[in-house]
């Protein structure tokens, strides 16, 4: 019953949590001018990603490659086709936006580097440093791009001269980035171990857990942030936390993992889980051409395919590796 009253707790901090950290930014982008696309590929996608990174730090360090790698690759699926399927189906998507995905194709692209890297069943220290190298190059990027909108040097003075005198909103706003990324960091801390005792009763492998149980719970910050965006009305925001939290997941938070300690690859992720990801990553691309949010009909089909996904978990896949060593038996 406590661990049930544990799990229940761990949703209600990430839930607050969520709320606190979308507002921030919000007020933050808002008054510096800075697109809430931006924000969402680096504050919230930071914040929202902490927990990935400490359940994937602890599981190699302590032998249980499975549910480190297993935790980034389901919760890169799980945060495609979960966190962008249910507030779809809340609030009516399909939007037109001018600046929303335009970094798909460095999201595949990363998903297509982890691929390569770990075709021979290893992510080595030195293709870990050159991906957190490139996560480094994208946020630099991505800050470029956005000073880059103030297009003359009376803006950028007005805008410094606005910063100096700034009221007392802006300190608020920052403690409500801080105070929410603490709250899904924590919530998640506290859900995660529960979600993995109940599982342990169940009889799962490690892969299962890092794959599905694991990467839904760290996957729950971002559904809670994207939620509330969505809610809100900021569908930029929704969505630019989901890219920047799956390039953040694959370069940083494995990236930084595999420089401090190489992670071995399975054959279960090698076979199967490993091109899902990449496979759902491709679904954003018409999404990203047409400059538009996913609709209700986009939601609904997301979260069939999920639920599909997470079904081959428990039934045909495990079943097919153990006959065939890797799946599909082809």
């Amino acid at each position: 019953m406590i661990v049930y009253l544990q799990l229940a707790g761990g949703l209600v901090i990430l839930l607050v949590g969520g709320e606190l950290l979308v507002r921030g930014s919000i007020l933050i982008a808002n008054r510096l001018h800075i697109p809430p696309i931006v924000i969402g590929l680096t504050v919230v996608a930071f914040g929202t990603s902490a927990p990935e990174f400490g359940v994937s730090l602890k599981a190699v360090l302590e032998g249980s490659s499975g549910v480190a790698i297993g935790t980034i690759v389901g919760s890169n699926v799980a945060n495609i086709l979960l966190v962008l399927g249910v507030p779809a189906l809340i609030v009516a998507g399909g939007h037109r936006t001018s600046s929303v995905l335009r970094d798909v194709d460095l999201m595949v692209g990363s998903g297509i580097l982890l691929v390569a890297f770990a075709a021979n069943g290893l992510v080595a220290r030195w293709e870990g440093a050159v991906m957190f190298a490139l996560l480094g190059a994208y946020l630099y990027a991505s800050y470029r791009r956005a000073r880059d909108e103030i297009t003359t040097l009376k803006d950028i003075e007005e805008d410094i001269e606005a910063l100096h005198h700034a009221p007392p909103s802006m300190t608020l706003s920052l403690l409500f980035i801080g105070v929410g990324v603490v709250g899904l960091w924590g919530g998640s801390q506290v859900l995660v171990p529960a979600a993995v005792s109940i599982a342990g009763t169940m009889g799962v492998s490690d892969k299962v857990i890092g794959v599905v149980l694991v990467a839904v719970g760290t996957s729950l910050p971002e559904l809670a942030t994207s939620a509330v965006a969505a809610v809100r009305k900021h569908g930029d925001v929704a969505i630019g936390n989901v890219v920047g939290s799956n390039m953040f997941n694959i370069l940083g938070v494995l990236g930084l993992t595999a420089a401090i300690s190489p992670i071995p690859v399975s054959m279960e992720v090698l076979s199967f889980d490993i091109w899902v990801m990449l496979g759902v990553s491709l679904l954003l691309i018409p999404y990203a051409l047409r400059q538009r949010t996913v609709g209700r009909i986009g939601g609904l089909a997301f979260l069939v395919l999920y639920a599909g996904f997470i079904s081959l978990q428990f039934t045909v896949l495990p079943g097919a590796l153990a006959a065939n060593d890797v799946w599909p038996p082809w």
